[in-house]
């Protein structure tokens, strides 16, 4: 599809780029600032999942939220084993998560993109984003469905 401005003929990836430009950003910063949208599942009525929510958007990723009665299909659907299993479920750049995964892992997943399902962190450990009650319990990060099974990948 081509485009006229100003008298020169631009393709619209073409005109994308001098649109960026003119407002001093290149398609380089543009596209590395970019977060891809996360995608949860969670149940209507739990307030844990909508401060995780509120972490993840405070930290810039685009969140989308689907309320459902159960959260149950969408976990097996993703691969997330029952022994990691947590309140809500979600699923980023191609990689499930599980329960109340701090925003700066899932950018650290998201960068290296490690051979695996997803990152769970299991139950709902106080002091976790979005468990916040003055409380911080110790919580690890779990990397799981790779080659080598469940990892830590971080420990809180």
């Amino acid at each position: 599809m081509f485009l006229t401005v100003m008298g020169a003929s631009l393709t619209v990836g073409a005109l994308a780029i001098a649109v960026r430009s003119l407002a001093g950003t290149s398609p380089a910063s543009a596209s590395s600032a970019a977060k891809p949208e996360v995608m949860v599942w969670k149940s209507p009525t739990c307030g844990c999942c909508g401060g995780w929510v509120d972490h993840m958007r405070a930290a810039g990723f685009p969140v989308t939220v689907q309320e459902v009665d159960d959260v149950e299909p969408v976990k097996t659907r993703l691969g997330v084993p029952a022994r990691l299993q947590s309140c809500h479920t979600a699923l980023v750049g191609g990689y499930a998560l599980e329960g109340h995964v701090p925003a700066d892992s899932v950018q650290r997943l998201l960068r290296e993109r490690p051979a695996a399902v997803g990152l769970a962190v299991p139950g709902m450990p106080q002091g976790s984003p979005g468990m916040e009650t003055g409380v911080k319990d110790p919580y690890d990060v779990v990397l799981f469905g790779g080659a080598g099974g469940d990892s830590v990948y971080e420990r809180r």
